[in-house]
């Protein structure tokens, strides 16, 4: 099953978006700021990156001197979350240093007005926390083959960030792996929904829908994602695929 699942190759997670962000936070965290662009520009380049992944590119555009840069990276992070709190004082804080004051004044009214509200008796930002840091746990046993141990960190994490779609992604593929292509198939429904432009979930749903039987729903879906994203040679090979076995 393993072999037709993108990222996956061994047994093992193979670099893909999510793994390039956490190696960027690592970058950041050594004040490594080239290194950290470099693999988010990697990630943004893919069309799959995040608020988080803008949010950060842009403050390590920022601690670069790259001002007009980092102003693009916020804004593309608050239009993923508009009520994004970091996103909104990091671009006023860029843009007073630009001396753009009225705008970073507007954009710290924003900041203040934010209601990040709470998930599960949490503030919303801890909560954000705590579903990323399930989600390492989660990457880490699937890292290992513990499939069973992955599947129950990623839901904890999407308990505590339901709208997190790149986790809902990253669940629905160790499902595949796992050989629950049924629940797998139910969460890349949600992410295609609300992503519509989010080219591995459709790879990733059309597979679902094809190991679980249904080869008609599979074609849809790919045929539906490569007018998206015309030429990806991935889903090009499930077309394949599927007109070789009928």
């Amino acid at each position: 099953m393993s072999g037709f699942l993108s990222g996956h190759r061994g047994g093992q997670l193979q670099p893909g978006a999510d793994q390039l962000v956490a190696r960027a936070r690592e970058r950041f965290v050594l004040q490594d700021y080239h290194g950290a662009v470099h693999l988010l520009e990697e990630v943004a380049a893919t069309g799959h990156a995040f608020a988080d992944a803008h949010h950060l590119l842009g403050v390590s555009l920022s601690l670069l001197g790259r001002m007009d840069r980092a102003l693009v990276e916020f804004d593309r992070a608050l239009e993923l979350n508009p009520r994004y709190l970091e996103a909104l004082i990091h671009r006023g804080l860029v843009l007073n240093e630009l001396g753009r004051r009225e705008e970073a004044d507007e954009s710290f009214r924003r900041a203040a007005l934010a209601d990040t509200g709470s998930v599960r008796g949490l503030p919303a930002p801890v909560a954000a926390q705590l579903a990323n840091r399930h989600a390492e746990l989660g990457q880490a046993y699937a890292e290992v083959g513990a499939l069973d141990r992955a599947i129950e960190q990623y839901r904890r994490a999407l308990e505590l960030g339901p709208t997190f779609h790149d986790l809902r992604y990253r669940l629905a593929r160790v499902l595949i792996e796992a050989g629950q292509a049924l629940e797998a198939r139910e969460e890349l429904e949600q992410v295609v929904a609300a992503r519509p432009g989010f080219v591995d979930a459709g790879a990733a749903l059309g597979l679902a829908r094809y190991i679980s039987g249904d080869a008609a729903g599979a074609r849809e879906v790919w045929n539906a994602t490569l007018a998206r994203r015309p030429d990806n040679p991935r889903v090009e090979a499930y077309l394949n695929m599927v007109g070789r076995s009928e």
